[in-house]
This record gives C-alpha cells, sequence and structure tokens, in this order.
C-alpha cells in the first residue's frame, strides 16, 4: 500500500451504510486499509442519527434496506447536507433504480458483486472532483470583483459561464482527462481548446481534434490509431493516426458516444497504458496525450443500456464539466449576438453595429434549441440581408417573429399553466426544430450533407431527425 496515498485519505470521513454485517464488515476494512476514516450504520434512519453528529464527507449506501432504502435515505440527506456526495450499491437487477438515484442526486452508483478497485477508483474519483472544486473557490476569490465577458474565445458572463471559466483555469495546468457534456451546439470545442490554450506550456504542443461521430468504426480506429499498408483494403500505404501526431499534447475526442466496444476497450488502453497498436500492426506504441472527450449524450443511461463501459466512463470522467443550454443562460444572449455581429460583419464585408431593441427582444424570447450554433447562423443571416446599421426584426428568419415558440392548443395550455393534459416541453419544442431542419433542407435543395453542415450536426444525426419529424416523405429526401 502507498503511503502517501493512505496519508492523503486519513481527513476523509466516510459513512457506510448497509443492512448485510459481511458487507459492511469487507467494505469498513477496505477502506481502512485505503486510510479511509469509516463509520457504518445498519441502516437509513441510523444513517440519519449519526449524520447529526458525525462529519461525513462521502457516503455510501445500498440501495435495497429495511425501514428506509437507499432512495429515501438519498433525499434525507438532499434535503439536510446538499454538499455530501453519495454513492450507491445496488445489484444487476436494479440497475433502474440506480438511474432513479442519480436523477435524485447521487454521485455515482456501483454494482454488486463490489469490486474492490472499481469503488475505489470511484472515490478517488470523486476525492479529486472535490479537490478541483475547492481550487476553483479560492481561484475565484483571486479574479476580479467584476465578471468576464468573455474568455478564450468563449462569450458570456452569466454565473454559470464564470464557473466554467475557473474551472478551466484550475484544471489547465494539470494533465487530467476531462470530459464535457452538453447538447449539441454548445460550444463544446470552444471549451476544449480554451483548456488547452489557457497553460501557456500547452499552447505551443499538439492540439488534434476528432469529430467520432462522423466516421464510421473502421475509418475512426484508422484515424485515430493509423494503420500499416494493406491492414485493409484501400490502406495502399502506412498512416500515421490520431494519438500519434497528438503525442506530448491533447487530443480532442468529441462524440465519445459513438465508440463502439471494440474501440471503447482500445481507448480505455490508451487512457491507462498510454499504449496501442496502428490497425494491422503488432508493433506497440507509446503516447503522452491529454484526452479530452464531449459528449451530448447522457453516458449514464448509455452504461445502464449496456452501450458505454462503465470503467471507461471512470477514466474519462475525472473532471467533468457541464455545458448549459443557451435557454438556461439567456443573460449571454446579448454578449454572443454582439461578439457574433463583430466576427461575421468583418468577413461579409458589412457594417453592423449591432441589433436594434426589437430583434434582440425576439431573440431574448426564442428558447434555441440548436443552441449557440444556431444563434451564429441566425446572426450570420441577418447580417446578409440587413442594409445596417443595426440589424431589425424585418432581417431575422419567420420562425423568430412568430412572437411563440409553439401554436394552437400546446401553446394556449403553455401559456395558461396547464398541466396534465397540458402539452409537454419536448412536443412544445419539436415545431421550431423542425421548421429550422426544414429550411436548412430547402436552403440546400434538400442535399443531406449539406444541410447537416450549414446545420453544425453530422449527416447521421440529420437523417435520424429527418425521420423523427417525417421529413422522408419529401420526393426530393434522396438527394446526397
Amino acid at each position: 500500500m502507498n503511503n502517501n496515498h493512505s496519508n492523503n485519505n486519513r481527513h476523509v470521513n466516510i459513512l457506510l451504510v448497509d443492512d448485510e454485517p459481511l458487507v459492511r464488515r469487507s467494505l469498513s476494512e477496505l477502506l481502512t486499509l485505503e486510510g479511509y476514516v469509516v463509520t457504518a450504520a445498519t441502516n437509513g434512519s441510523e444513517a440519519l442519527n449519526i449524520l447529526r453528529n458525525y462529519p461525513a464527507d462521502i457516503i455510501i449506501t445500498d440501495i435495497k434496506m429495511p425501514e428506509m432504502d437507499g432512495i429515501k435515505l438519498l433525499r434525507n440527506i438532499k434535503k439536510e447536507r446538499l454538499d455530501i456526495p453519495v454513492i450507491i450499491i445496488t445489484g444487476y437487477g436494479s440497475i433502474e433504480s440506480a438511474v432513479e438515484a442519480i436523477k435524485e442526486g447521487a454521485y455515482d452508483y456501483i454494482t454488486k458483486p463490489i469490486i474492490d478497485n472499481e469503488i475505489k477508483l470511484v472515490i478517488e474519483r470523486l476525492i479529486k472532483q472535490r479537490q478541483i472544486i475547492e481550487e476553483n473557490l479560492k481561484l475565484k476569490e483571486q479574479l476580479s470583483a467584476s465578471s468576464r465577458e468573455k474568455f478564450l474565445g468563449i462569450a458570456g458572463k452569466s454565473p454559470r459561464m464564470q464557473k466554467i471559466y475557473s474551472l478551466i483555469e484550475a484544471v489547465a495546468n494539470t494533465r487530467a482527462t476531462v470530459l464535457i457534456c452538453g447538447e449539441s451546439g454548445t460550444g463544446k470545442h470552444l471549451i476544449a481548446h480554451a483548456i488547452h490554450d489557457c497553460d501557456a506550456q500547452e499552447r505551443g504542443k499538439p492540439f488534434v481534434e476528432v469529430s467520432c461521430g462522423a466516421l464510421t468504426e473502421t475509418l475512426l480506429e484508422s484515424e485515430l490509431f493509423g494503420h500499416i499498408r494493406g491492414a485493409f483494403t484501400g490502406a495502399i500505404k502506412d498512416k500515421i493516426g490520431r494519438f500519434e501526431l497528438a503525442d506530448g499534447g491533447t487530443i480532442f475526442l468529441d462524440e465519445i458516444d459513438a465508440f463502439s466496444p471494440a474501440l471503447q476497450v482500445k481507448l480505455l488502453r490508451v487512457l491507462q497504458e498510454g499504449e496501442f497498436e496502428r490497425v494491422g500492426d503488432t508493433k506497440t506504441i507509446k503516447v503522452d496525450v491529454r484526452i479530452i472527450a464531449a459528449t451530448n449524450q447522457n453516458l449514464q443511461e448509455l452504461i445502464a443500456q449496456g452501450k458505454f463501459r462503465k470503467d471507461l466512463y471512470y477514466r474519462l470522467n475525472i473532471i467533468n464539466i457541464e455545458v448549459p443550454p443557451l435557454r438556461e443562460r439567456k443573460s449571454d444572449i446579448p454578449i454572443l449576438a454582439k461578439d457574433l455581429i463583430d466576427k461575421h460583419s468583418k468577413h461579409l464585408g458589412k457594417k453592423i453595429q449591432g441589433l436594434s431593441e426589437e430583434a434582440l427582444l425576439r431573440m431574448m424570447d426564442y428558447d434555441w434549441p440548436g443552441n449557440v450554433r444556431e444563434l451564429e447562423n441566425v446572426v450570420e443571416r441577418s447580417i446578409i440581408l440587413s442594409k445596417g446599421p443595426l440589424i431589425t426584426p424585418e432581417d431575422l428568419p419567420e420562425f423568430l417573429n412568430k412572437g411563440a415558440l409553439v401554436s394552437g392548443d400546446c401553446k394556449n395550455n403553455l401559456i395558461n399553466g396547464a398541466n396534465g393534459n397540458g402539452c409537454k416541453l419536448k412536443d412544445a419544442l419539436k415545431n421550431p426544430e423542425r421548421e429550422i431542419i426544414l429550411n436548412a433542407l430547402n436552403s440546400t435543395g434538400w442535399n443531406r450533407n449539406a444541410a447537416a453542415q450549414a446545420l453544425g450536426i453530422n449527416r447521421t444525426t440529420l437523417y435520424k431527425k429527418m425521420v423523427k419529424f417525417a421529413l422522408l416523405k419529401n420526393n426530393n429526401d434522396e438527394k446526397e
């Protein structure tokens, strides 16, 4: 056992809650040997009584217990002590309950039979994240009282963006793996670039970006790891992969959820050992690469569905950055719009000074399902149509001037606050998203590749959305 590691853990207090004596004893012994201070409880009620006097840093609880189960205990903990992370223990047959626990605010879950290395890894990752948060808070205290409107190419001064800026600064001078989560179009690639550029020592090193969702499994494997001549049909010469090109620097893997099970295994090996083989080769290549991954999917749900490896998730999710959708930071729209107007006016050769008050109100009233990417498309289009010096409502797309996101009964239900029989949020958002996609298809002559590029999504995502919104019935839908 590493004594330094043990010393680092001796001030971490863990409350273990399980009604099975054998589980309590074995886990207590394991965690005590790792240097943690462990207190055990036999059920949820006893745990709550202990918490009144015990300064727990982490709670590990079984999900199935008499009197008060793990979910009820979690809810009570969150009511009284929001700052204590909770790890849920569940059986393979209770994954749905574990997912429910995650939604209720649990930090993570582990399945029975408990593997020693797995629970140690979860706890270590949790502690690392809390250390980063503490460093982040110290860093925020050192920053100027005034909020930053821009940070390394990212625009926005809302509280959530300020937290992201501070987190970027905290992790920039480390080699920690980072997982960036957020909806499509929120600017995850900008955050990846900012992490790399924030550290002066990293700026001169390679930064390699790979859009994983745009490639087939075979092409993605070759793109990442390279191949040798004759490895497959069409491999007429040796090719160096992106991991080799990024050696000494950073690789950004966008849409990490697109990895097949076989590629997930290869990526896990790179994360653990820093080594791999080119496709068709037996020679092992070692690299020193900092990995930043991004996804617009819920990886916890993919894990529960058996589509994403849990051990890979642990390795990727050392530092997690959640990027808010634009509808949750609407106060940033004026700053973003001005920044985009300055950017596109210059390359379009037009002198646009900004937005009229009416045009800004239209933008603030819209929920932007396509996020910042959609906002940028609207701004660029408006600049082209505007006669200046300000963009007016007449320059905006029609859907921004309708005065509502939805129409008919759904709109009335939302306005009147109807529930139960009213419409759901996902139904309310369907109309504008369908219209945006339809506009992109019409403007490109129903060329899917061009439309996907204009929307900033990959062709597969566009196809799925066309199926979802019944847009494949159009006679022209077969154009490539």
